[in-house]
């Protein structure tokens, strides 16, 4: 099993205080759009729980299924791409919190984002919205943006200039358990004690802590005046990147780290290099380190006089990598920077479950045993910890290098983790896996990401017997034309070995548990 070299674990007790939501004094009607994703996913909460009634637009309603506050919000079908369900989901809203962006997409999401926006915007005018709520990224004036910032920059500028009053914050990296920001800057940490870098670790940056971060954007709603501008937020702490680097190591408990910088920009090699150290897939480390040619620091505080900063103060990056890892060690990561990808046209897609005579071409691996003397509930726990750094049981180094191979080609890799160690729902990523169906201490269905021609799933279904538990495993491909086929044929030969040691380690961890 894959085991970290390093325990991350904030070195000694520090309180950092709990986070307080105040009731509102003027309940609103709420629309958040993007409430699938890293930041609205922990926004819709804390407006729950100030006191505001919330209604939700997404995609996928099915994502919502599994969390703890989706009974509590008017959940709508929305597709911003194509505008379905804007208008109804905008009637009788006051405030509307645009969380969307396509850091990740390919093709001309420029104007896919302009076009997107502007919809939105006179859909919003239309429908008698008071205010929209937009966060997007510090950039400095007057220079030449990445694609990614320069777009998040022309969707501020859309909603500002349209008929309705808006709130735009501009924050730099954002640092919480699972953000992107925070993966980026632990793995690139751990994993590397002497770093030589683009120029760009030179840059400096204001990093700002999601829970500051969710601190302006519950509060925009509580601004009674008309605002319509936008607004720097951060820290307040200045940091170069080899800073930050420097600064997590020794908050995390780690050897110090040396950062040397190099004279040489290369943003597309480094955004490589990222992607090939970290979690995050080329699609995202690409844009983001582009997005760190620049130096990220406010400039100005205007918005204490609309919003003042926290009674508490503002939390410094050091500070905020402590929370970060403190909600890990306690389980308590709510989302991840992966929690709004995996979107899939569900009609196109084909299913696991499809018979022979659907006309596609079914491989499957598929492994049974008797686990004696334990239950289901027993080897459950066993099931939802698989992947991450509990490992997948067989074969660590087989593992290891299709993952690197999958790396390289552009797919998640077998880095990419899991949001919690030892718990999942539907949707959350699992190394190139993720989450597509859970029934507790039954049944658990994997959905591949990884980088082939054709779908791939891994299911593990339990239950009861009179001996114990009657465990069965499957690996089911079906390929897309010949290359699909092939690849069947190649790897087939390691199943062999691959999927029984998984079934036998599985059924021994789980007794040794017992």
């Amino acid at each position: 099993m894959n085991r970290p070299t390093e325990r991350l674990t904030p070195p000694g007790p520090k309180s950092l205080g709990d986070e307080v939501i105040r009731q509102t004094r003027t309940p609103r009607r709420v629309l958040v759009l993007g409430a699938t994703g890293y930041i609205g996913g922990r926004l819709v909460p804390r407006l729950l729980q100030a006191g505001h009634q919330v209604r939700v637009g997404v995609r996928r309603p099915e994502k919502l299924k599994q969390v703890p506050w989706a009974a509590d919000v008017d959940v709508r079908t929305v597709d911003l791409d194509t505008g379905g369900g804007l208008d109804d989901s905008l009637g009788g809203i006051d405030i509307v919190y645009y969380l969307v962006h396509s850091m990740g997409s390919g093709g001309d999401f420029e104007a896919a984002e302009a076009e997107a926006a502007r919809r939105f915007a006179s859909a919003a005018a239309s429908a008698g919205v008071r205010r929209i709520v937009y966060l997007g990224g510090l950039h400095p004036e007057g220079r030449e943006l990445s694609k990614h910032m320069r777009s998040r920059a022309n969707v501020g500028r859309i909603l500002l200039d349209s008929e309705v009053d808006a709130i735009v914050f501009n924050a730099g990296i954002i640092i919480g358990s699972g953000s992107a920001s925070f993966e980026m800057i632990r793995h690139l940490a751990t994993t590397l004690r002497w770093m030589p870098a683009p120029d760009w670790v030179s840059n400096r940056v204001e990093p700002l802590s999601v829970r500051d971060a969710l601190y302006y954007l519950l509060s925009a709603a509580d601004v009674q005046e008309a605002v319509n501008r936008s607004f720097d937020i951060g820290s307040r702490q200045i940091l170069t990147y080899a800073n930050v680097m420097r600064t997590f190591a020794a908050v995390a408990g780690l050897k110090p780290r040396h950062v040397i910088a190099l004279p040489l920009p290369a943003p597309t090699l480094s955004g490589i290099w990222v992607g090939l150290v970290t979690p995050l897939p080329f699609s995202l480390t690409l844009p983001l380190v582009q997005s760190l040619q620049e130096d990220a620091v406010a400039s100005s505080h205007e918005v204490d006089a609309v919003i003042p900063p926290p009674e508490s103060g503002l939390i410094g990056f050091a500070d905020a990598v402590r929370l970060a890892l403190r909600r890990e060690i306690e389980g308590a990561v709510d989302t991840n920077w992966d929690a709004d990808a995996g979107e899939l046209d569900e009609a196109a897609q084909p299913s696991p479950s499809d018979p022979k005579w659907s006309g596609r071409r079914i491989f499957t691996d598929e492994r049974s045993t008797t686990i004696s003397g334990v239950s289901a509930a027993e080897v459950w726990p066993v099931i939802e910890g698989i992947g991450g750094t509990n490992g997948w049981y067989s074969w660590p180094l087989a593992w290891k290098i299709r993952g690197i191979w999958d790396k390289a080609v552009g797919g998640a890799g077998l880095n990419r983790g899991r949001r919690l160690p030892d718990s999942l729902r539907i949707g959350d990523p699992v190394d190139w896996w993720r989450v597509e169906q859970l029934e507790p201490n039954s049944r658990l269905l994997l959905r591949a990401e990884m980088k082939v021609s054709g779908h791939a799933w891994l299911e593990f279904a339990l239950t009861d017997s009179v001996e114990g538990c009657e465990y069965h495993q499957t690996a089911t491909f079906i390929p897309t034309g010949v290359r699909g086929r092939i690849y069947w044929a190649l790897v087939a030969p390691f199943h062999r070995f691959i999927f029984p040691a998984m079934a036998k380690n599985i059924a021994a961890e789980a007794r040794r548990r017992a």
